[in-house]
């Protein structure tokens, strides 16, 4: 049965437990084809209620049980109505394992599953893979973590909104299946309006006050180099995911704050099988929609994933023959506004250096970014108040997330721009940006945002990638960080900048200067920081930037001001 199919009836889910060896019991709906048979199973292992079902982004259950399977949507540990503690990651491994083989053995099933979902509903797929459970021959994930410490933290900064924002709303689920009315009350109202105004803006009192509900104070507590995130990550279980040799259906998008995960976990099991493939749309973390931010992307961006999702099952549960030959990757163009396939992603990058006179933070129209090396040594000062910190402007934080025009926060005095010319034909960018910066700090501790952006022909500034660090130690000389992978064609008449700030607030807490952990720090505690950025022959400081094979970048189309 192929993805164009008749769909089947499908009967009404079912209430199906399982008994895990520790006693609890974990609640599943299944939904099973009305016609007889026996079936493949997909699995869905949900952590925020089964009826729910990844419906905000994936077609439902009922849906993929129309196309012949039979589908199992499971509360994991502590969630929904199934019994114990959630405690995320820990014990996913043998949860999963034990699920994978119960769902085999179910009436009308096969005894061949894959799983499916996104979020935390991917995550828990990889570990699942990493137990024993010889029925699971396929996965999907889509927009999940990877390496938890990474998902916590990127670059030893704390991803705060992220982790306030999700850590309130596991928390209120808590309190709500123990019946506690004020505290889910209370926490709910948290969720619209993150209580970032206490004393310590990443350590909310009402958290704190409620953390016998949920990890999240523990999380917090917890440092980005610490064991722990070893014991819950799907990193640590690579080798045997890989010896699994699994087809694999990885998903992201270029505003998911996951997008780094997702093309990272792709990497490191891209060869473990020769069915394993990679889609990123232009996509927030939910709903994958044409319209993102304040960008319309087009009709392709309203892209059918769940026929993806069909296709890829059928031909590795069913095996049903490919409908067409694809590359392993296919990355939708931001520029172009349609889809592009690679084998690889392409290893060509272009060194563009940064020029200015020093005023870059006072007029966008000073910094530049160029083959050429100035002739003269310059140093542009980021001066970053904890008091006005940079705003977090779209991306993966903002409100509105996604690609937004954010040319008042380029012409703040604490965030420097450095601009190409005009382009005289379109170049095409994609891979992971990276940044080599000369850098020195009047603080024992700083941080770096670096956006990069394309600027229209209107003048308009829209994010295509990014990336952020916490630096504890502060010193003098060459710091490199590595941004999000992206996928944009810019077209003859426009620009790229790159944007360095001091702080992306409230997407990462503000460091307060001092040396102290900006998790833990109170507020009182903040001073102003200076942030040199040199450049010119003897300092430079650069982007290296990914660009297609076809792309060729002409010493006439880029030039750094003199």
């Amino acid at each position: 049965m192929s993805a164009k199919s008749i769909q089947l009836p499908v009967l009404p889910p079912e209430i199906e437990t399982l008994t895990l060896k520790d006693g609890a019991r974990l609640d599943a709906d299944v939904y099973r084809p009305a016609a007889p048979g026996s079936y493949p199973v997909l699995l869905q292992r949900q952590a925020y209620s089964r009826r729910i079902a990844c419906s905000i982004c994936y077609a439902h259950p009922a849906w993929y049980a129309a196309h012949g399977y039979i589908v199992v949507v499971q509360d994991v540990r502590g969630r929904g109505t199934s019994e114990g503690t959630f405690r995320p990651g820990e014990t996913e491994i043998e949860d999963g394992a034990e699920t994978v083989e119960w769902a085999a053995r179910l009436d009308g099933a096969n005894g061949d599953v894959g799983m499916y979902g996104f979020s935390y509903q991917a995550y828990n797929q990889l570990l699942a893979a990493a137990g024993d459970c010889p029925s699971l021959k396929a996965l999907a994930p889509a927009m999940g973590p990877w390496n938890p410490a990474h998902w916590a933290y990127e670059n030893g900064a704390l991803q705060m909104k992220h982790m306030i924002g999700w850590g309130i709303q596991i928390t209120a689920e808590a309190a709500r299946r123990a019946g506690d009315d004020e505290a889910f009350s209370v926490l709910q109202a948290a969720g619209s309006n993150l209580p970032f105004n206490g004393p310590v803006a990443a350590m909310p009192q009402l958290l704190q006050k409620y953390r016998h509900y949920s990890h999240v104070m523990d999380w917090l507590e917890t440092p980005v180099d610490s064991p722990y995130w070893h014991r819950i990550s799907p990193v640590t279980h690579v080798d045997a995911i890989r010896a699994r040799h699994l087809p694999m259906l990885f998903v992201g998008g270029w505003f998911d704050p996951f997008l780094p995960a997702t093309v990272e976990s792709f990497q490191a099991l891209a060869t473990s099988s020769e069915d394993i493939r990679l889609i990123v749309g232009p996509w927030i973390h939910f709903p994958w929609t044409r319209k993102v931010g304040s960008v319309d992307f087009g009709p392709e961006a309203q892209r059918n994933v769940d026929i993806d999702h069909i296709r890829f099952f059928d031909r590795v549960l069913k095996g049903s023959p490919r409908e067409a030959e694809h590359r392993r990757i296919e990355l939708f163009d931001m520029g172009l506004k349609t889809w592009r396939q690679y084998q690889d992603l392409p290893n060509t990058t272009q060194a563009l250096l940064l020029g200015g006179t020093g005023r870059t933070s006072m007029d966008p129209q000073d910094g530049s970014l160029g083959l050429r090396q100035a002739s003269d040594d310059h140093v542009e000062h980021i001066v970053h108040d904890p008091w006005r910190p940079a705003p977090t402007t779209g991306g993966y934080y903002g409100v509105p997330t996604g690609p937004v025009d954010r040319r008042m926060t380029d012409e703040r005095g604490d965030v420097l721009t450095f601009t190409t010319q005009a382009l005289e034909t379109s170049i095409e960018i994609v891979g992971e940006p990276a940044v080599e910066l000369d850098l020195s700090c009047d603080r024992p501790s700083f941080d770096l945002s670096c956006i990069l952006s394309v600027v229209t022909s209107d003048d308009k500034v829209f994010q295509i990638s990014s990336g952020y660090a916490h630096y504890r130690k502060a010193r003098a000389g060459r710091y490199q960080l590595k941004l999000a992978t992206t996928c944009a064609t810019l077209k003859k008449g426009e620009r790229l900048r790159l944007s360095i700030a001091g702080a992306d607030y409230p997407a990462y807490p503000v460091n307060p200067g001092t040396g102290e952990d900006p998790v833990m720090t109170p507020k009182t505690h903040a001073v102003v920081t200076t942030i040199a950025v040199h450049h010119g022959p003897s300092r430079a400081s650069l982007l290296r930037l990914p660009v297609g094979s076809a792309s060729d970048i002409g010493s006439d189309r880029y030039r750094a001001g003199s």
